[in-house]
């Protein structure tokens, strides 16, 4: 990790107003240090200006910077991999839970890599607000909304890590079904804008932009016309008895699944998702919807033998769920992480992809590591 110097930990504070609310209000500021460690010409390694400049995202209104922070951390980790996308892993102090990133998807990245064991895991039976002040982070990558309807903290706590520490900067973009959330939510890569912003890294931003346009046009050019009814449970128990419903939606955690042209199974039901019901169904429920493809999700590396061991071979031996379409046919299938950043996303399609099409993709990578691994490196 990046370890600052104290002339740096003693100036860098921000001041920030009206940055919990629903509504769009406030501007925070963010005031760098004097000391130019990219260069003379004050611009990064791909061109970029390092110098003020501000970022407007709901629902904080707009954030003010002197320069590009150097050391931030999310909650959620489609947050955390959109700054590694951005080349700032060497910055990244801390996320909300550790298991819950994908970083083991970089392990096929040439030089990029992230240590998940090096982070602070904010959540600890809660979150304490004091985490913040003793990582002293320079922004946070957070929805201040999520802070407070999730994480539970007060609309003071946030005012005052704001202002004291350092300002928040995100929305909650991964679910589309938090009633609390009555504001503007971004696609994956409106989101994603916004944080090169942050970091003032727009060329590799576009460049992430470009493949990722690449490969979904080449991918949508192939798609079938019969596509499969898709159910994505999450477990609540291995194995597996009831399970957390995920309907396919506008959130981000459902962007591979649209992508992919599959057909809403329960959407079509009167099952609720779980982040606005958080309940459960169990397998008579899911016998009533039947769909096509089960998908299960999982956080954390997933092998092909343990998921056959907690998931498909209980299905297929349960006196209930052998009578699922999809356990019959062979269809229960890895259905990915909730927290998906670009480079996890383009993972997570073609993961899904093979597992849908396996005639028309199965077993084929879809982008280039490679590419990948250069724009992340400065080297594109």
């Amino acid at each position: 990790m990046v370890e600052r110097d104290l002339t740096r930990r003693d100036t860098l504070r921000a001041t920030a107003a009206a940055v919990a609310g629903g509504a769009t209000a406030g501007c925070t500021s963010y005031s760098g240090t004097d000391d130019d460690p990219t260069g003379d010409d004050g611009s990064t390694a791909t061109g970029e200006d390092t110098g003020p400049h501000s970022v407007t995202m709901e629902p904080v209104g707009t954030v003010e910077f002197d320069e590009p922070p150097e050391t931030w951390f999310p909650y959620t980790g489609d947050y955390a991999d959109m700054g590694v996308a951005l080349g700032q892993a060497d910055g990244l102090e801390a996320i909300g839970i550790r298991r819950r990133f994908g970083s083991h998807h970089y392990d096929e990245l040439p030089g990029v890599s992230v240590d998940k064991g090096e982070l602070t895991q904010l959540w600890q039976d809660g979150t304490d607000r004091e985490l913040f002040y003793d990582i002293d982070a320079d922004v946070h990558l957070i929805d201040p909304n999520f802070m407070i309807n999730r994480i539970q903290w007060d609309r003071d706590d946030v005012d005052t890590v704001g202002s004291r520490v350092a300002p928040f900067v995100g929305n909650t973009v991964f679910s589309g079904s938090y009633g609390w959330h009555d504001y503007e939510q971004y696609t994956l890569y409106e989101a994603f804008e916004k944080v090169a912003q942050v970091f003032q890294e727009q060329e590799r931003y576009e460049a992430f932009a470009e493949l990722h346009d690449e490969v979904l046009s080449d991918v949508d050019s192939r798609l079938p016309d019969e596509r499969p009814s898709v159910a994505v449970l999450f477990p609540k128990s291995v194995p597996p008895e009831a399970f957390y419903p995920y309907v396919i939606g506008s959130g981000t955690q459902s962007k591979h699944w649209r992508d992919l042209g599959v057909d809403r199974a329960l959407a079509e039901s009167d099952v609720a998702d779980f982040h606005a019901s958080r309940g459960t169904i169990d397998y008579e429920t899911l016998l009533e919807v039947d769909p096509d493809v089960i998908a299960i999700r999982q956080q954390g590396e997933v092998t092909e033998a343990g998921f056959e061991a907690d998931f498909v071979s209980h299905m297929r031996n349960h006196d209930v769920a052998s009578e699922l379409r999809a356990v019959r046919n062979d269809d229960v299938v890895y259905g990915g992480m909730t927290y998906q950043g670009p480079i996890i996303n383009l993972f997570q399609t073609e993961r899904i992809a093979g597992s849908l099409y396996p005639d028309e993709f199965g077993g084929e990578q879809l982008f280039d590591r490679q590419r990948v691994a250069d724009i992340v490196t400065g080297e594109f």
